[in-house]
């Protein structure tokens, strides 16, 4: 056994005792060890200890020492009044815990940009090229360099139905995933942290999707802590909580519907969405409180919150139903307007935190403004102007349009954009499957740099940190029709396929790292 394994299980084991002391440790386990697998040529695994499991086990490509003993609740939400629906969710230290075999060196790894994607079902057999078969129920999450893009490196490994149900800290270093399973005992919000190579279970729940609103756990720029979004009673509530699964707190604790974390870039501030101004309370008889059984929230009004004084603010006085986005660590951008529900106006908003300035661009032309994307300065957007026509839009702040693209057709909604973060080129393409054109790069002017036909067709863009790739997504008719993960150098040329060798379906998290 590997003195740095040893060591881990070692400080692990004191820190469960530390923890509560009635829990006592199981019999000692036995040494098995496990094969490295073969289409993964750059990880070694060692052999590890592995108690007996109790249930049957799923699968890993890496070695994991399991805990058997179960750890004590010791963080608990405030409970609901009893006349509210459902279970409070009951937070816990860890518990269905493991220990994760990474790589010694994959801190040092994240000091540059990496690609993390998942990999479900991979195809060990093809009968039919354009019927791939499935060849197991397992899903993987890989960390890839662009520069050695066939060296992926295994992180870790669920049940196939966990889905893209994956969120990892801009670090690298924190991962959260949602475990679904029949099975009360394991189903949940699990945590990973690297440094120390262990996962476990934080919150034993059934679904992130709370009452038909959608809000996926967020972490902070510096991986330290994890917005969750929770039903509490009638309402829904944010909760954060810190990367070893400790301090588990609920921050905005009003009767109203809180969604839509987003974290600024430096951290001090918690933007959210809130219905509180329309719908202070959702508890029946409480003075001005909803009729849950006839009102259904669809979106509310912009708040921030100062996360060291916890003094929350209102930033828009227009009501939105899709989350805000930070421009800067004190400018944000948001959409007023719904046109799925009837609003045939979608105007964009900036607001200053501090100041509390807040005014509309872009008046006038062009009623539907879709899809948009701001420079990392955030003097300009690029959008899809939706009219009589679809065509895309590039302009300032102060509404003058500097150009516009006739040539590229999107369906509404269908168009992503990305900046480099230098902010000389945009990369465009497609969302979802609808990728109609291939590699598109132009430079700030809306001058053409590179364009090319499918094969393959690129759909969600994204620039690397370093500016140096673009990853996207995209077709290839000559591997099988599904989807991969393709690279390109930064003005969109020498794109290569860097999953076809996985055979699996695969679904791109995006860049991480490269944070020094």
């Amino acid at each position: 056994m590997p003195l740095r394994l040893f060591n881990r299980v070692r400080v692990a084991l004191m820190l469960v005792l530390l923890t509560s002391a009635a829990c006592n440790m199981s019999a000692a386990p036995t040494v098995t060890p496990t094969a490295t697998p073969t289409e993964i040529p750059t990880l070694t695994v060692t052999p590890s200890l592995t108690p007996q499991p109790t249930d049957t086990p799923t699968p890993t490509l890496t070695p994991t020492v399991t805990l058997t003993p179960s750890l004590t609740p010791t963080f608990t939400v405030t409970p609901t009044p009893s006349n509210t629906p459902g279970a409070v969710a009951t937070f816990t230290y860890y518990d269905n815990t493991n220990f994760i075999e990474a790589p010694d060196n994959i801190l040092s790894l994240l000091n540059s940009p990496l690609l993390a994607y998942l990999n479900t079902n991979n195809r060990d057999t093809v009968g039919d090229a354009r019927t791939p078969q499935p060849g197991n129920d397992i899903e993987v999450l890989y960390y890839v360099s662009p520069t050695a893009a066939n060296g992926r490196i295994p992180i870790l490994q669920f049940e196939a139905a966990t889905g893209a149900d994956v969120f990892i800290s801009q670090n690298g270093r924190s991962i959260a995933y949602m475990r679904p399973s029949n099975n009360p005992a394991v189903s949940g919000l699990y945590l990973v942290d690297l440094e120390i190579g262990i996962t476990g279970r934080i919150l034993p729940i059934d679904t992130l999707t709370q009452r038909g609103i959608y809000s996926e756990p967020v972490w902070s720029p510096d991986g330290e802590q994890l917005a969750v979004v929770l039903a509490t009673g009638y309402d829904l509530d944010i909760f954060t909580i810190r990367h070893d699964g400790t301090n588990p707190t609920n921050i905005t604790n009003h009767g109203s519907y809180d969604f839509f974390p987003s974290w600024s870039p430096d951290g001090q501030y918690l933007m959210f969405v809130s219905d509180r101004l329309r719908c202070p309370s959702w508890i029946p008889g409480e003075p001005g409180s909803c009729d849950g059984s006839t009102d259904t929230p669809t979106g509310g009004n912009v708040f921030v919150m100062d996360i060291t004084t916890r003094q929350v603010t209102q930033v828009s006085d227009v009501w939105v139903s899709e989350p805000p986005r930070w421009l800067n660590p004190r400018q944000v951008v948001y959409a007023a307007g719904d046109p799925l529900f009837g609003d045939p106006e979608r105007s964009l908003w900036i607001t200053d935190v501090v100041s509390g300035d807040s005014r509309q661009l872009l008046n006038g032309a062009d009623p539907l403004k879709l899809a948009e994307s701001w420079s990392p300065t955030g003097q300009q957007v690029i959008y899809q102007a939706a009219g009589a026509s679809s065509e895309i839009v590039l302009a300032g702040l102060g509404g003058e349009e500097t150009g516009r693209i006739r040539d590229l057709i999107f369906t509404r909604y269908g168009m992503s954009a990305a900046w480099s973060p230098d902010g000389t080129r945009i990369a465009i393409g497609g969302i979802g499957s609808d990728c109609p054109y291939g590699v598109i790069v132009y430079d700030s002017n809306l001058n053409n740099i590179a364009s090319g036909n499918p094969p393959p067709s690129m759909c969600e863009p994204a620039f690397s940190p370093d500016g140096r790739w673009i990853v996207f997504t995209g077709v290839s008719p000559s591997v099988d029709g599904r989807m991969d993960v393709y690279l390109a150098n930064s003005n969109g040329f020498g794109a290569s396929n860097i999953t076809s060798a996985l055979r699996g379906n695969i679904h791109l998290i995006g860049w991480i790292g490269g944070q020094g």
